[in-house]
C-alpha cells in the first residue's frame, strides 16, 4: 500500500525563512498552471519555471518547452521519460524498460546538472545527487515545463543544464472525477481514478494510480525484470476574502524494480504547504515549505539501504513598480542521509539569497538575476544571470542571454567510504544563448543557438581524475508547432557537438543529434496519431574495456482513440511499431542495455465534468 507521510510535522531547522516558487500555483489571479485554453495565445503559453513567475514564452527569454495535459494523455505514457524524450535539448538513456533507472541529459550537461521540481519542490537523491526520474508517474501529471540553459542564479546546485518541472493541480475550471483502466503485452496493466475541483477562489485535486508489468529483458538473452509502482496525489488551495491564498500539495509513488542482477523497493515523494500574502498593491510575499524523499532499498550481491531527505524554505518578496518586477528571497535547504552505508557525514545545510529583476521597456525586456549559495560541504558558490530580449513585432522576437551556475558534488562524490573524495569542488559552468522566435495564432517556430564551457565535468565516478577538466557543450535547437483544423503538429530537432575540450572526444551517454515529430489529427469521435524519433550515436567508457560505440536508432509509434459514449474513450497505444531492438547504454560488463521492442497497451478512460 502507498504510505502517504509527509513528514512535516517535524522541525525545520530555519523555518523563520518560510514557503516558495509554487504559491503562485495556488493564487487564482497568478496561476502557473494556466492551460492552453486561457493562456494569451495556444502557441504563446503562459510558464513560469523560467522566471519563478507567470509570463508567456516570448516574455520568459528563454527556451521552454510546454507540454499539457492533452499532450501526455494522448501519447499514453507508462514512464516519465517517454513525455520528455527527444524533446529540444533532452537526450534521455536508461537501463532497460519499464522503471529502470534513467539519465537526463539537458544540452549535453550531465544528468544531475538539471534540476527536477514538482509543483515547486525539488527532489532528488542526495547520494547520488540526480533524481530518479524513473519514479515519477506520467498519469497523475498535469502539465511540463522544460527550461534549458543554466538557471542555479534562481534555483542554486546543479540548474545547470535546466529545469524541469512537472505540475498537479488541473487548471480547467469546474468539477471532475476520472477513472482509467488498460492493459497491455509484457502483462502489463494501469488503473486510475481521481477528482478535482477548480473554481474561482479554490482548488481541489486527488488522484492514485498503480502500474504494474512483468518487463521485458534489458539485456540480449535476459530474463524479463519487471515494475510495479503504486502512486498518488493530493492538493489544494483557497484564497481567502484579503486576498490570502493558503495551499498544500503532495506527490507519492512506492513500489519495486527488476534488475539485471537484482531488485530494490523504492519510495519517491513530495509534500509541501504554500502561502501567497498581497501586502499591497506594490509588494507580494509568497513562500513554500516543502518535504522531499528518495528512499532506495537494494536487493543484490551487494544489498544496502540507500534514504535521502531534502527539507527546505524559501521566501520570496516580489515588488512591482509599473511595468517592472523585482523579486527578494532566501531559501535554507537541509539535506539528511540514513543509509546501511556508513557515510562520514550524513547531512549538509545550504543557505541560499537570491534577486532578480524583470524590466519592461516596450519592445525591449532585460532579465537579470544573481545568487549565493553558502554550504556547508564545499563553501561558497555565487551565480549570476543576465536576458535580453526584443520585440520586432507582435509575432517576433528576439532574445540574448548569459549566465553561470554549478552542480555540487553528491554525498557519493564527497563521503562514500573508500571511494569518496570531501575535497572535491563544485563544477563550475558559463553559458550563452541567442535565440529567435515567431508566434502566431496558430503555429510557432524557435531556433536557438546554445554555447556552455564547463570546468571539472563530472563523469559516473567518484574519483576526481576521472572528471573532463574542460568541456565544450555547444549546438542549435530548433522547434516548431501548428494547430488548425484539427490538425496538432509539432516538431524539434537539436544539433550538438558535445566534447572534452583537451581531446576532442565526444562526452560519454549523450547523443549529439536528436529529432522528434509528433503528429495528431481529429477526425469525428476518432483522434489518430503518431510519433517519430531518432537519435545519433554516443559513447560509453567502460572499466577495462575502454571506449565503446552504441549505434543510434530510430523509432515510430502510434496511436488512436475514439469516443465511443458521452464521456468515454477507448485508446490504443502501439510503440516501436517495427519492433526494433537498439542499444539504450553499456552495462559495466559491455552487455548492451536494450529496449523492450514492440509494446502494446489498450486502455478506456470515463471523464466526468460539471
Amino acid at each position: 500500500m502507498l504510505s502517504i507521510k509527509t513528514g512535516l510535522s517535524h522541525t525545520f531547522p530555519g523555518a523563520v525563512l518560510l514557503f516558495s516558487i509554487p504559491v503562485s500555483l495556488v493564487s487564482a489571479d497568478t496561476s502557473t498552471t494556466t492551460s492552453a485554453d486561457s493562456d494569451v495565445s495556444g502557441m504563446d503559453p503562459i510558464v513560469i519555471t523560467a522566471t519563478l513567475g507567470p509570463k508567456t514564452v516570448g516574455e520568459s527569454l528563454s527556451s521552454v518547452t510546454v507540454i499539457d495535459r492533452e499532450a501526455i494523455q494522448r501519447q499514453q505514457p507508462k514512464e516519465f521519460r517517454e513525455v520528455i524524450e527527444s524533446q529540444p535539448g533532452v537526450n534521455v538513456t536508461s537501463n532497460g524498460a519499464f522503471g529502470k533507472q534513467t539519465s537526463v541529459f539537458l544540452r549535453g550537461h550531465s544528468s544531475d546538472a538539471s534540476v527536477l521540481l514538482v509543483d515547486g519542490i525539488r527532489i532528488r537523491s542526495a547520494t547520488v545527487g540526480g533524481p530518479a526520474w524513473q519514479y515519477l508517474p506520467p498519469q497523475l501529471i498535469d502539465r511540463i515545463e522544460i527550461v534549458r540553459g543554466g538557471r542555479s542564479s534562481l534555483y542554486g546546485a546543479d540548474a545547470v543544464g535546466g529545469v524541469v518541472q512537472a505540475f498537479t493541480l488541473p487548471a480547467q475550471e469546474g468539477r471532475g472525477a476520472w477513472f482509467e483502466a488498460g492493459a497491455g503485452n509484457f502483462n502489463s496493466q494501469q488503473n486510475g481514478a481521481g477528482a478535482s475541483s477548480v473554481e474561482s477562489d479554490y482548488r481541489l485535486n486527488a488522484g492514485i494510480n498503480h502500474f504494474q508489468s512483468d518487463g521485458a529483458p534489458v539485456i540480449s538473452g535476459g530474463e524479463d525484470k519487471g515494475y510495479d509502482n503504486t502512486s498518488a496525489v493530493l492538493g489544494g488551495s483557497h484564497r481567502f476574502s484579503n486576498g490570502v491564498t493558503a495551499g498544500f500539495t503532495f506527490l507519492g509513488a512506492e513500489g519495486n524494480t527488476e534488475y539485471e542482477g537484482g531488485e530494490e523497493d523504492f519510495r519517491f515523494q513530495t509534500a509541501g504547504v504554500n502561502l501567497d500574502v498581497p501586502v499591497n498593491r506594490h509588494w507580494r510575499v509568497a513562500g513554500q515549505l516543502s518535504d522531499a524523499r528518495d528512499e532506495l532499498e537494494d536487493f543484490s550481491s551487494f544489498p544496502g539501504t540507500f534514504n535521502t531527505q531534502t527539507r527546505s524554505s524559501r521566501l520570496e518578496n516580489w515588488f512591482s513598480a509599473g511595468t517592472h518586477e523585482f523579486v527578494l528571497g532566501a531559501e535554507y535547504l537541509v539535506d539528511r542521509v540514513d543509509s546501511s552505508v556508513d557515510y562520514d557525514e550524513s547531512s549538509r545545510s545550504n543557505t541560499g539569497v537570491f534577486s532578480q529583476a524583470l524590466m519592461n521597456f516596450g519592445p525591449l525586456n532585460v532579465h537579470l538575476s544573481l545568487r549565493n549559495d553558502d554550504n556547508e560541504a564545499y563553501g561558497n558558490e555565487t551565480t549570476w544571470g543576465a536576458g535580453l530580449g526584443y520585440e520586432l513585432d507582435r509575432q517576433h522576437r528576439v532574445r540574448m542571454s548569459a549566465g553561470t551556475s554549478f552542480k555540487a558534488p553528491s554525498f557519493n562524490d564527497l563521503y562514500f567510504p573508500g571511494f569518496g573524495n570531501p575535497d572535491l569542488e563544485p563544477e563550475q559552468a558559463k553559458s550563452y544563448e541567442v535565440g529567435v522566435e515567431g508566434r502566431y495564432s496558430e503555429w510557432f517556430w524557435d531556433v536557438a543557438a546554445f554555447h556552455s564551457d564547463v570546468d571539472d565535468l563530472s563523469l559516473p565516478s567518484q574519483d576526481a581524475a576521472d572528471s573532463v577538466p574542460e568541456a565544450r557543450l555547444r549546438g542549435v535547437e530548433l522547434s516548431g508547432g501548428w494547430q488548425q483544423a484539427g490538425w496538432s503538429l509539432s516538431a524539434a530537432g537539436t544539433f550538438g557537438d558535445y566534447e572534452n575540450a583537451a581531446t576532442g572526444e565526444q562526452l560519454i551517454r549523450r547523443a549529439e543529434n536528436i529529432l522528434r515529430l509528433d503528429v495528431d489529427r481529429e477526425l469525428g469521435k476518432w483522434v489518430l496519431g503518431t510519433t517519430l524519433r531518432a537519435e545519433s550515436e554516443r559513447y560509453e567508457e567502460l572499466f577495462g574495456v575502454g571506449r565503446q560505440r552504441i549505434a543510434g536508432f530510430g523509432v515510430w509509434d502510434l496511436r488512436a482513440s475514439r469516443v465511443f459514449a458521452p464521456g468515454w474513450l477507448a485508446a490504443l497505444s502501439v510503440d516501436n511499431v517495427l519492433d526494433r531492438e537498439y542499444t539504450t547504454a553499456k552495462r559495466f560488463d559491455n552487455t548492451d542495455f536494450i529496449s523492450a521492442g514492440r509494446s502494446v497497451f489498450l486502455s478506456v478512460r470515463y471523464d466526468w465534468r460539471q
